[in-house]
């Protein structure tokens, strides 16, 4: 079993960039979602309502500078040393401080997106995770989110039109060979690091969203099939949560090693 694929999503909400290496760290693989589209109060929106940021292309380049990319924009570019006035923010119930500054970049947003918003910088937030101390992104409620190639597959046999890993935006993607084992899983270790699973990841209206054209399926394809098979009392599951035990760098063909799981797979 390996590591086959590794998403970096660097405004929560926007396209997953694809890569091949990625720095572990408590709070999410370096550079995921530290960039937030929040109204002027702070409350967040996400692709749920605003689908359209699906199409939000960011990129980190050498010199510090991030650059915003969307169908019909001029490229944006920014740097974070100017988001430097703490304002507060919500990621649903959850309530912290992020960093605001760049009035050309709330320009930006708020003209792609139709309604004033401001651009937010996770900064050094104390936001924290539901479970243990460290600190969190402005990721939904965990720092990782991990789904396996057999999981979709599966998935994948009982719709009439195939989806891809992107409608489910997971940070870590494993090639195990059973459906959902990952459900069972306690800890693991990729490469060096070593994770705890810590819950099945509960779904949303989100997943039935084309990841490139943003646009909804009719019949609120695949979340209507998973709910078919795949509801429990938390919700419609799909994935897991996990947490990381230690820092280092994952790297794709990393070998994934199960370290306690509750059901034996052989």
């Amino acid at each position: 079993m390996a590591l086959t694929q590794l998403f970096i999503h660097p405004l929560k909400s926007c396209r997953g960039n694809a890569v091949d290496s990625a720095r572990v760290t408590a709070q999410g693989l370096l550079d995921d979602r530290v960039w937030l589209a929040a109204r002027p109060g702070g409350q967040f929106i996400s692709a749920r309502s605003h689908p359209a940021m699906l199409r939000i292309i960011v990129s980190h380049h050498a010199d510090g500078s991030w650059c915003f990319s969307a169908p019909g924009m001029p490229d944006l570019c920014t740097d974070s040393t100017r988001f430097t006035q703490r304002v507060p923010a919500t990621v649903w119930k959850s309530g912290f401080t992020a960093l605001s500054g760049d009035d050309n970049a709330d320009r930006w947003l708020s003209q792609y997106l139709g309604e004033t918003l401001q651009l937010l910088w996770l900064g050094d937030s104390t936001r924290q995770q539901k479970t243990g101390s460290d600190m969190l992104s402005f990721a939904d409620g965990y720092p990782y989110l991990l789904i396996s190639e057999a999981s979709l597959a599966d998935l994948n046999q009982r719709l009439d039109s195939a989806v891809s890993m992107r409608h489910f935006r997971p940070n870590l993607v494993v090639n195990d060979s059973f459906a959902f084992e990952e459900d069972e899983w306690r800890s693991i270790r990729i490469g060096d690091i070593e994770f705890d699973v810590v819950s099945r990841c509960t779904r949303c209206i989100l997943t039935t969203v084309d990841p490139d054209s943003a646009i909804p399926h009719p019949q609120r394809q695949p979340l209507a099939t998973l709910i078919d098979y795949r509801r429990f009392d938390e919700g419609v599951c799909f994935g897991v949560n996990v947490v990381a035990r230690n820092s280092g760098t994952l790297r794709l063909g990393d070998a994934v090693t199960v370290l306690e799981s509750a059901v034996a797979f052989d």
